[in-house]
């Protein structure tokens, strides 16, 4: 069983506005606040290609979808919420019972991130790898 800490009033307001502000700043120009969260991306440019990294920690390969419609790179899927048994099998003594949370910042449910990308690209020869919680996807370049 799950349990939160309690609240002061007016506490979660003050959370969810500063969420709002958080991904705003990302440049989240699809922003969805209840729909899902986006990732954090980085953008790298070789002489040869365009490297797009997403940082997708504690997602499941299975459940990462990526597509490229014109010339926007659309990465979406879902991340569960963290929970003892995944700190167990990672070596941590839990005690079973209640589960207090006191902060929640790592964020789980659907996410969804589009990257516009140039036009001369040779979309045939994408492709895509994940590493260490890391989406690395190289655009060769035309």
């Amino acid at each position: 069983m799950i349990e939160t800490a309690p609240d002061h009033p007016f506490q979660h307001i003050s959370r969810n506005v500063n969420k709002i502000v958080e991904q705003m700043q990302k440049g989240y120009y699809n922003f969805r606040p209840n729909d899902c969260w986006a990732p954090n991306v980085n953008l790298y440019e070789t002489d040869d290609n365009y490297l797009v990294c997403a940082d997708l920690s504690g997602v499941e390969k299975e459940k990462i979808d990526v597509e490229l419609s014109g010339n926007r790179l659309t990465i979406r899927g879902a991340r569960g919420v963290p929970s003892s048994t995944d700190a167990e099998a990672a070596g941590a003594s839990a005690e079973r019972g209640k589960l207090r949370v006191h902060v929640m910042e790592i964020d789980h449910g659907a996410f969804f991130r589009e990257v516009e990308l140039p036009e001369h690209v040779q979309r045939e020869r994408i492709t895509a790898h994940y590493l260490n919680g890391m989406l690395w996807i190289e655009i060769p370049k035309k």
